[in-house]
C-alpha cells in the first residue's frame, strides 16, 4: 500500500507484496539502464489537471544519476531525498538476505572524511536532521535543513554514497544491532504471521521475505563482509538513485550542485534479475496458534503491480475504500450491528511487481472467523454482481483526492510521496498520473478489476487464534 494514499494495514502495519521468473520458461524483470544521456524537462500538462500544483523538474546527469527539483514556498527550508531503487526485491541469492535494509543502517558509519561523528556534526552545522528507511522496493535516505547550508548537505550526501568506508569490525556490530532489530519485531505475533504468510503465498519471487530477511541470514550475516562490499559495489550506483529536492531552491541550482558532487560517481555494470511468481492455482492457508491476542483474520489475493497507465490500480483503491471505510455497509454491520469484529481494513500494496489486496480484521470470538470470512466475499461477490452506487463512487474518488492534496503542504511531505512513486516508476510524474486516473474510474471499471483479482485460486487465507488450526475454508 502506498505511503502517500492512506495504504497502511492497521493491523500488521507492514506491506505485504508479491510477484515476477527464471530464465528456464518464465520471463524475468531486470534493473537495467540504457546509455546515460543529460536531459532536463518539466511535464507540460496542465497545472489543472495534476494533483501536484508545483512543477517537477527532471534532471539526469551523464552518469544516470536523476535530478528532481520541486520549488515550493518554504522560505530557507528544504527537503533533501535520496532514492535509491533497491530493496528487499533485489536479493536474489540465497542465504543473504535482509542486507538492503542492512545499508539502512551501514550507511550511517561514516566515510574518511566524515567519520559518523564529524558527519553528525556537520549535520547540526547544516541544521538538518537526518534518517532512513527500507522497504520491498527501495531505500530512501532524507533530510531536512537549512538551504543556506545546501552545498553542505549535498557534500555529505554525496561522499557516503561514493565513499561509505567501514570495517570487519564496524560490520559485525552493525549485523549484531540488526540481529536484535529483527528479534524485538519478531516478537509480534502479527509480524510472525506475516512472515508466513509471505513464505506461503509466494513460491520464487523476492517478495517471499520480508524487508528484514529470513531469519538463518540475519544469523549468518556477521560472516557475510565480503558480501556486503559487492552489495555496495553492485547498487550504490547513480543509474539507480534519485535525488529529490523540494523546497526555496531552484533547479538550477540544484542541478548545478548535483554534476558537483555527484558526477565524477561512476555508473555501475550489474544488473538484477528477479524471479517472477508463477501463477497461483488453489488457495493457500496459514495459521499461527496464539491464544494471547484476539483472533486474527487475513485474506490475502494475489493482485496487480503498480501501474499508473491502467485502469486497476485506481480501481482496486477506490474499491477498497467502498468495501471497507469505517462508513461501509460491511463495516457498520460487523463492527457497528453485530459486534463480531474489532477493526477491519483493506487495500492492495504498490510494488514494482505483482502483490496482493490483503484484507485484515480483528475479531471478538475465535468461533466467527468462517462467519467473518463468508461475509467479507459475499460483499465481494455483490460488487461483481452488482457494481456499486455511483453517488458512493464519485464520493470516495473526491475523497481520495483532496484528502490526498490538503497532505502536501510541506516539503517533506511533498517529497515523501514523490520518492514512493519514483519507487515504483522511476518517474515522479506517476504520481500525477495516478490521481487523473481516480478520475476516470467506473462502476464497470470496479465490476472488472473486483472479478479479475478476487479469486479463490489467488487467495492465501492467514489465521491467528488459540486452536491448533485455523479452521476456515
Amino acid at each position: 500500500m502506498s505511503l502517500s494514499r492512506i495504504h497502511v494495514l492497521a493491523l500488521s502495519g507492514l506491506a505485504i507484496l508479491a510477484g515476477c521468473s527464471d530464465e528456464t520458461g518464465a520471463p524475468t524483470v531486470t534493473d537495467s539502464s540504457t546509455a546515460p544521456v543529460v536531459t532536463t524537462s518539466v511535464d507540460s500538462t496542465p497545472v489543472e489537471e495534476k494533483i501536484l500544483p508545483n512543477p517537477i523538474y527532471q534532471h539526469e546527469l551523464a552518469n544516470g544519476l536523476k535530478v528532481v527539483t520541486v520549488p515550493f514556498d518554504s522560505p530557507g527550508t528544504v527537503a533533501f531525498f535520496t532514492v535509491v531503487r533497491v530493496g528487499s526485491r533485489n536479493e536474489v541469492e540465497a542465504g543473504v538476505t535482509g542486507f538492503a535494509h542492512f545499508f539502512e543502517h551501514m550507511m550511517f558509519r561514516g566515510t574518511d572524511k566524515y567519520p559518523t561523528g564529524a558527519y553528525n556534526d556537520a549535520l547540526k552545522v547544516s541544521g538538518a536532521s537526518a534518517n532512513a528507511n527500507t522497504s520491498s522496493d527501495r531505500t530512501v535516505y532524507h533530510m531536512t535543513g537549512s538551504v543556506d547550508r545546501l552545498d553542505l548537505m549535498f557534500e555529505l550526501e554525496s561522499d557516503r554514497f561514493q565513499n561509505l568506508n567501514y570495517s570487519e569490525h564496524d560490520f559485525r556490530t552493525e549485523a549484531g544491532a540488526v540481529k536484535g532489530e529483527y528479534t524485538k519485531n519478531y516478537a509480534s505475533p502479527y509480524q510472525q504471521l506475516n512472515e508466513k504468510m509471505r513464505d506461503t503465498a509466494f513460491d520464487v519471487h523476492t517478495y517471499k521475505h520480508t524487508t528484514m530477511g529470513f531469519f538463518d541470514d540475519i544469523v549468518d550475516m556477521p560472516n557475510q563482509y565480503a558480501y556486503s562490499l559487492e552489495f555496495f559495489n553492485r547498487y550504490y550506483r547513480p543509474e539507480y538513485t534519485t535525488l529529490v529536492l523540494v523546497g526555496d531552491v531552484t533547479p538550477e541550482q540544484v542541478n548545478s550542485l548535483a554534476q558537483t558532487y555527484y558526477g565524477e560517481w561512476e555508473h555501475g555494470d550489474y544488473v538484477s534479475t528477479v524471479p517472477s511468481e508463477p501463477m497461483q492455482t488453489a488457495t493457500r492457508y496459514v495459521h499461527l496458534q496464539n491464544g494471547s491476542i484476539p483472533p486474527y483474520l487475513g485474506l490475502n489475493y494475489k493482485g496487480p503491480a503498480f501501474n499508473d497507465r491502467e485502469i486497476d490500480m485506481a480501481a482496486l483503491d477506490v474499491l477498497s475504500r467502498i468495501l471497507f471505510d469505517n462508513t461501509s455497509p460491511l463495516y457498520r454491520k460487523l463492527v457497528l450491528e453485530e459486534q463480531k469484529v474489532r477493526f477491519i481494513g483493506g487495500g492492495a500494496s504498490d510494488s514494482r511487481d505483482p502483490n496482493l489486496f490483503s484484507i485484515e480484521a480483528s475479531l471478538i470470538d475465535k468461533a466467527d472467523l468462517q462467519y467473518v470470512k463468508d461475509e467479507v466475499v459475499k460483499a465481494i461477490d455483490a460488487v461483481i454482481r452488482d457494481g456499486v452506487d455511483v453517488t458512493t463512487l464519485n464520493n470516495v474518488k473526491s475523497n481520495l483526492k483532496y484528502s490526498f492534496a490538503m497532505g502536501i503542504d510541506n516539503p517533506d511531505a511533498i517529497a515523501n510521496s514523490l520518492a514512493h512513486y519514483i519507487e515504483l516508476t522511476g518517474d515522479p510524474e506517476s504520481l500525477n498520473r495516478l490521481y487523473a486516473q481516480y478520475d476516470r474510474v467506473t462502476v464497470d471499471d470496479i465490476k472488472s478489476v473486483t472479478a479479475k483479482y478476487f479469486v479463490d485460486t489467488g487467495l492465501t487465507i492467514a489465521t491467528i487464534s488459540e486452536d491448533a488450526a485455523g479452521g476456515v475454508q
